[in-house]
């Protein structure tokens, strides 16, 4: 048996490289993130934190706006003791500003500038709520939000563990998009199998242009689905749309709006889109299966007696079944993930009824700025297409596999 010896191993180092880099560290960053609360439009949720920190940034820019309020404040605070004490505080805070002249970010701290900060946060807003109470300020509705801020500034660790893993458990709209994903993916997949194999069969066919026909069959899956996309919308507007009034006037749907403002009607339009796109890929697949079925089983069938339909379940079906089940895996696998097509037609709605997990983890993502819990709505896909993907191999076999 021939073992790769140290030469051979650092011709696929740069294979493995490639890999570790543009396919395994993604999904790495997506799986440390599904550990914290991370959140961007949070300050205090903006990184990952396994300890508390604290915002220098935060505080600096806090502690100019408060020393700046307090002392235009000033002259309208009559009281001396009052005075004094603002000039107090204005004090500790250009002190504990000092402290961290020379630094930047989210840096850690000791607990005793820990409990420093704290004190001076509960002393600063006792005296702006006790202001507030006494006299008629001019920063009164601004003081006591930047006050909470120096407290704000201690950055409490975002670490959460499995707890957003049990969420995702408690969440509805997590069902209803996998439920729509489900039913997305397996009657698109459906009936692409039955039309790519008529399609197919089609193609195989020696007949005159045979490069135009297949050529031209091609051009639906050669479009971006983002544009198909926009294409189908137009075609389904309720006001203009040719393919909307059609179905409409053959009775399929009672009103043309309904196609894109209904729940049915999106999904349906949605599935008959992607059929039409990706109907092209499926056949492309199984006529390259079709081409190594030799011509010499069908003269056999032929000669004793079988006819077209025996032929092509005896024969043509058993053959084609590698070619049937990897196409069958990479559109399935495709299906699941969908968002561009959705995503452009419907947006996910009316409702969410064509809301799709990958469309619900991108509003979590990027709408929310919620990359926590986002990352474990795309870990949540991640191992539902693993899953998918293991049966489907485990369904084929090894031989199968080779075979094709």
């Amino acid at each position: 048996m021939w073992k790769m010896g140290f030469k051979e191993w650092l011709f696929i180092v740069p294979t493995i490289v490639l890999i570790g880099i543009f396919s395994l560290w993604p999904v790495f960053q997506s799986l440390t993130y599904t550990f914290f609360d991370y959140r961007l439009n949070d300050q205090q949720k903006a990184g990952l934190y396994f300890n508390e920190r604290f915002n220098v940034n935060l505080y600096k820019e806090t502690q100019l706006y408060v020393t700046m309020f307090l002392d235009e404040d000033l002259p309208n605070v009559k009281d001396p003791a009052d005075q004094k004490k603002v000039k107090s505080v204005n004090a500790r805070l250009k002190s504990v500003g000092k402290q961290f002249a020379n630094e930047k970010g989210v840096i850690k701290i000791s607990r005793d500038q820990r409990a420093d900060l704290v004190n001076l946060h509960h002393d600063a807003k006792n005296l702006v709520e006790a202001l507030n109470g006494k006299y008629t300020l001019i920063h009164k509705d601004d003081l006591p939000a930047l006050v909470d801020d120096i407290q704000n500034s201690i950055i409490p660790s975002n670490f959460i563990g499995f707890k957003g893993y049990n969420k995702i458990f408690h969440d509805d709209r997590v069902g209803i998009a996998l439920r729509n994903t489900t039913l997305f993916t397996v009657v698109s997949v459906f009936i692409e199998l039955v039309l790519g194999i008529g399609l197919a069969l089609i193609l195989n066919k020696a007949m005159f242009g045979q490069g135009i026909v297949r050529t031209t069959s091609l051009i639906p899956w050669a479009i971006p689905t983002a544009v198909a996309a926009l294409m189908w919308s137009y075609l389904y507007n309720g006001s203009s749309g040719i393919v909307a009034h059609f179905f409409e006037n053959v009775g399929l749907v009672k009103q043309s709006q309904d196609l894109l403002l209904s729940g049915p009607g999106a999904m349906a339009s949605s599935i008959l889109s992607d059929v039409w796109k990706t109907t092209p890929y499926m056949a492309l697949l199984l006529l390259a299966g079709l081409q190594n079925i030799p011509s010499s089983l069908y003269e056999a069938g032929s000669i004793d007696g079988a006819g077209k339909i025996q032929s092509f379940f005896k024969i043509t079906l058993p053959l084609l079944k590698p070619s049937i089940l990897v196409a069958l895996l990479f559109r399935t696998l495709d299906a699941f993930r969908v968002f561009d097509l959705i995503y452009v037609l419907t947006g996910g709605g009316p409702g969410g009824d064509t809301e799709t997990l990958s469309i619900y983890a991108y509003k979590v993502m990027f709408g929310q700025t919620n990359f926590g819990y986002g990352s474990i709505i795309v870990m949540m896909m991640f191992i539902c297409v693993a899953i998918i993907a293991i049966l489907f191999v485990k369904f084929l076999g090894a031989n199968l596999m080779e075979k094709n």
